[in-house]
């Protein structure tokens, strides 16, 4: 029998051989290959070919006896994994010159390129030198005549920031004065503050909104009207004075932006091609710094003159408004002085006169209670008096019910006794009814003594706070800077 060797698997040679139709034959084992082809890039549909000794096929085959099949059935094949993989990755002549063919042309398209770009370049360096010689020579031009620009605006930037600086010393000395004065109202409006205060510690029912309440708001609203209308001032001069330093920083950053730039541009101006300082800096032509053009930056600082200007203008009419505002509201402040110790009088005679009335209620109350527990203690020993009676007639009528046959007649002193049961059993439930309302009378009672003991503790924190912590600190109209707070 013939074996082929290096054949592939798909050969239909490599199977089992045939057999009679009437014999049936084991299928024989499958190999299943597990090697993957190398591809070279450009070469990956080309492995797909095969050489052709992989699919020579014997045509010479017989139908052997049936002991012949079944030893050819059952022997392991003879195909080596090994050499059928190298027979697959082999590549055929047609691949070989095809491959040495794409060589030979892209060597050839390469010269002829490399010739082309040399004719050009040597073209291209003679135009570009040209051109860079015109170019640096416009540039000197142009830093010289940028220079001129920036010396012109930098003395007049100069002028302008010196004459800012002393409008700035006079506001500050302004300033001071308003703020001062507005100090010296802190005392009375700490003494109102205070005793708005101390009325927050009212309980319950007595924080109202009286006219003490009222005054005091109205005497703080007319304390902090004159400390505002200070203080906008004093506030408005140094808004005013923070827009004449930002408008001094504006002229002082120009000016200190334009010593730079006069500084770099005569650098760039001095700079020639055998300078040692000249190095490469690669990218630095693709990042546009700039943020601003010649008309914009001219205007930059037109601008910022004409801004410190305003802010000088700004600056002397509020001096002239300020010497206007120092007049005293003294005959207003002390009215309403005045009018608040009047209420807070008035305040604590009413909480003295309804504290008196509380009291005397609570005393009524007291006697009223002691007067309803005798009641109910009378009550509670009335019902416990009916008790026997009710036994006795509960007895008598059980007994009657051992009466023998005929004998347990409904007769009068039965029909008597009934009518005792069922006459102090409801004379029982109408005590206990009238036990329970005293008892809630005794208990509403107790909890008006309470309420009315809860209202005078009230009346009394009242009468505390108004007479003797308010009052006390509003003795004297605080013209002065008063100590610490009272307690």
């Amino acid at each position: 029998m013939t074996e082929f060797l290096g054949t592939t698997q798909t050969a239909s040679y490599c199977g089992p051989k045939k057999a009679c139709a009437s014999v049936p034959v084991a299928p024989a084992p499958v190999i299943q290959e597990c090697y993957q082809p190398y591809y070279l890039p450009g070469y990956r549909y080309l492995n797909s070919w095969r050489p052709s000794l992989f699919y020579r096929v014997c045509d010479a085959q017989t139908c052997p006896d049936e002991g012949a099949t079944r030893r050819s059935a059952l022997r392991p094949p003879t195909i080596l994994p090994a050499v059928r993989s190298a027979l697959f990755c082999r590549y055929s002549p047609l691949d070989w010159d095809q491959f040495n063919r794409l060589q030979v042309r892209g060597a050839e398209a390469s010269r002829l390129w490399a010739g082309r770009l040399t004719g050009d370049s040597m073209r291209l360096m003679q135009d570009k030198d040209q051109l860079t010689r015109q170019m640096q020579e416009g540039t000197c031009r142009n830093l010289g005549q940028r220079l001129s620009d920036i010396g012109f605006w930098k003395s007049e930037l100069s002028y302008e920031l010196e004459r800012l600086l002393n409008e700035n010393h006079s506001l500050d000395s302004i300033k001071r004065r308003l703020e001062c004065a507005a100090q010296e109202l802190n005392c009375p409006l700490q003494v109102a503050l205070e005793c708005l205060y101390q009325r927050e510690k009212r309980i319950g029912i007595d924080l109202v909104h009286d006219d003490v309440e009222k005054n005091l708001i109205r005497e703080v609203d007319l304390l902090k009207c004159c400390q505002e209308q200070m203080r906008k001032l004093a506030q408005r001069i140094d808004l005013q004075m923070r827009d004449n330093r930002d408008a001094q920083h504006a002229l002082e950053r120009d000016l200190e932006d334009k010593n730079s730039a006069e500084f770099i541009d005569e650098k760039c101006l001095n700079l020639r091609n055998t300078s040692d300082c000249i190095s490469f800096f690669h990218g630095v032509e693709k990042i546009d710094g700039t943020i601003s053009v010649p008309e914009t930056w001219a205007k930059f600082s037109n601008d910022n003159i004409r801004h410190s200007q305003n802010m000088r203008a700004n600056s002397i009419r509020l001096q002239e408004e300020a010497q206007n505002l120092f007049d005293v509201l003294s005959d207003q402040m002390w009215k309403q002085f005045t009018n608040t110790n009047l209420a807070f009088n008035a305040r604590i005679a009413e909480v003295t006169d309804i504290k008196n009335k509380l009291q005397t209620q609570l005393a009524k109350t007291l006697q009223e209670i002691f007067q309803t527990e005798n009641t109910v203690m009378l009550l509670e020993r009335s019902i416990m008096a009916k008790e026997a009676p009710l036994k006795v007639a509960q007895t008598r009528l059980e007994c009657r019910t051992r009466r023998p046959s005929v004998e347990l007649c409904r007769d009068i002193p039965q029909f008597k006794l009934v009518n005792e049961v069922f006459t102090i059993d409801d004379t029982l439930q109408t005590l206990k009814l009238r036990l329970r309302e005293t008892r809630d009378t005794l208990q509403l009672l107790v909890m008006t003594k309470c309420r009315l003991e809860h209202e005078l503790a009230v009346k009394a924190n009242t009468l505390c706070i108004d007479k003797e912590k308010c009052m006390g600190l509003r003795k004297t109209f605080p013209s002065t800077p008063c100590p610490g707070t009272c307690p």
